[in-house]
């Protein structure tokens, strides 16, 4: 289920300071650490690198104009994916 046309986009108001103050002043070496998963990827962030929070670590993402109207979670994800080992053969034992 979407969110209400009325209500707007959803982006936390600390992440979006830090986006125009970012674009204001000088641009920083280091990425933009976001912890807000839930907040709507806008136009203005098209360009910066981020670091998005998995829940352990931080992945770093560069904002692409294909990912306008994603949420950051979607592109950091959580969960290890399962890889099954291979089995070792013992060789010469019988």
């Amino acid at each position: 289920m979407s969110r209400s046309v009325w209500k707007g986009p959803f982006v936390d108001f600390g992440l979006l300071r830090s986006v125009v103050k970012s674009q204001s002043g000088k641009p920083s070496k280091d990425p933009l650490k976001v912890y807000s998963r839930r907040s709507l990827i806008l136009p203005e962030f098209v360009g910066l690198e981020v670091e998005i929070h998995n829940g352990r670590g931080f992945q770093s993402v560069l904002i692409k104009e294909e990912m306008i109207g994603h949420y950051f979670g979607e592109f950091a994800p959580t969960r290890k994916m399962f890889v099954p080992k291979e089995k070792k053969k013992n060789k010469g034992k019988k």
